[in-house]
């Protein structure tokens, strides 16, 4: 009987501690994404469901926003079409979802003059950024607040395109 009694409230303890989970990971019931759209002179990014735009977001962007991402280190935000990629829930930025930079002819471009494209482009949020948070400051990124990160991470699939433009 003490051997149940055990069992039960372990069970107990383990149920709770799955509730208390991180609050950083939302869920997300809604219309789903079928593409992001960034507007790098305008410094806003969309969310959309077919034609109908979701959300819209402020965001900052590469420490030299002017132009499509070259090299490695340039400080600039691709353009084109990309895809979301990959997910890092322990960014050093919050949370971040990954966008598809390089892709063959970004490489080949860079290869071509002798340097290497960079990567590791990502929408992410603003944890661990130790500057104001004001302006464009990310090594080619997309950066938000970590709250609106939360709710992109939720809604934004792998796969999804994101048309990022001047």
């Amino acid at each position: 009987m003490r051997a149940l009694r055990l069992i039960a409230v372990l069970f107990v303890v383990l149920g709770l501690a799955a509730c208390g989970g991180d609050p950083k990971f939302r869920t997300y019931k809604g219309p789903e994404v079928t593409k992001v759209v960034v507007y790098k002179d305008a410094r806003k990014m969309q969310l959309f469901h077919h034609g109908k735009i979701l959300k819209t977001y402020d965001m900052a962007l590469g420490f030299a926003p002017e132009g499509h991402k070259q090299f490695e280190g340039d400080g600039k935000t691709p353009e084109g079409l990309y895809y979301i990629d990959r997910r890092n829930p322990r960014s050093q930025f919050h949370l971040s979802i990954g966008i598809s930079y390089p892709n063959k002819a970004d490489i080949a471009y860079a290869k071509s003059r002798g340097k290497e494209p960079g990567g590791d482009i990502f929408i992410h949020g603003r944890t661990g950024y130790s500057g104001r948070n004001k302006g464009d400051w990310t090594w080619g990124c997309i950066a938000v607040t970590d709250r609106e990160m939360e709710d992109i991470y939720a809604m934004v699939r792998d796969g999804t395109p994101i048309h990022i433009y001047r």
